[in-house]
C-alpha cells in the first residue's frame, strides 16, 4: 500500500502537484496551484483558478489593504496562508452599488454609505462569509493567500491557459 503525506503549501513553500489519470483522456483535467497563482498576481487581482457550474473559485493575494468590494450574492473566502482582516459595512442602498442583476465582486468608488457592521481576522484554514447587501475591504500586513467563492463579474480574471497544467 502506498503512503501519502500532507503538506500544506504557503505562498513562500509550494510544489506543483499532479493528476494521475488512470483510465480517461487527460484533456479533461486541468490543475492549478493556488499559491503559485497568487504568487504571480498583483494584490487584489482576482484570478479564476476553479468553476463549478456557474460557480467560481478565484485565487486571490492579499497584500496591503483592498478596495471596498460588494456583490448582489452571497461569497465566501477561505485563507489558505497568512492573516487577513475583513471589515463589514451594512449598505444603505446595496442594490445602488450591486444591482441583483450584475453577478460577481463590484469595486465601489469611494467608501460605502451605510452602517459599520465589524470586523473578522481570519489565519489559515479560517473562512467568512461576504454577505449579500454588505460592502467589505480586506487588509493584510504581509502577503497571505485566499480563494474566494463568487460568479463570473467584471473584477474577475481568466488566464485558464496560463495556470493551467495539462
Amino acid at each position: 500500500m502506498s503512503e501519502f503525506v500532507t503538506r500544506f503549501g504557503s505562498l513562500d513553500d509550494y510544489e506543483k502537484g499532479h493528476i494521475e489519470i488512470i483510465n480517461d483522456n487527460p484533456k479533461h483535467y486541468v490543475f492549478s496551484n493556488v499559491f503559485e497563482v497568487a504568487n504571480k498576481s498583483k494584490p487584489y487581482e482576482k484570478v479564476a483558478v476553479a468553476k463549478n457550474l456557474e460557480y467560481l473559485i478565484e485565487a486571490i493575494r492579499a497584500d496591503g489593504q483592498s478596495n471596498w468590494m460588494a456583490c448582489s450574492h452571497d461569497e465566501f473566502c477561505v485563507v489558505m496562508d497568512g492573516d487577513v482582516t475583513i471589515e463589514f459595512v451594512k449598505l444603505d442602498n446595496p442594490e445602488a452599488v450591486a444591482p441583483s442583476n450584475k453577478d460577481g465582486t463590484v469595486k465601489l468608488d469611494g467608501e460605502p454609505q451605510g452602517k459599520r457592521m465589524g470586523t473578522i481576522r481570519l489565519k489559515r484554514g479560517h473562512q467568512a462569509l461576504l454577505p449579500k447587501g454588505a460592502a467589505y475591504r480586506f487588509d493584510s500586513a504581509q502577503p497571505s493567500v485566499m480563494i474566494q467563492q463568487t460568479l463570473l463579474g467584471d473584477l474577475t480574471v481568466q488566464k485558464w491557459a496560463e495556470i493551467c497544467y495539462q
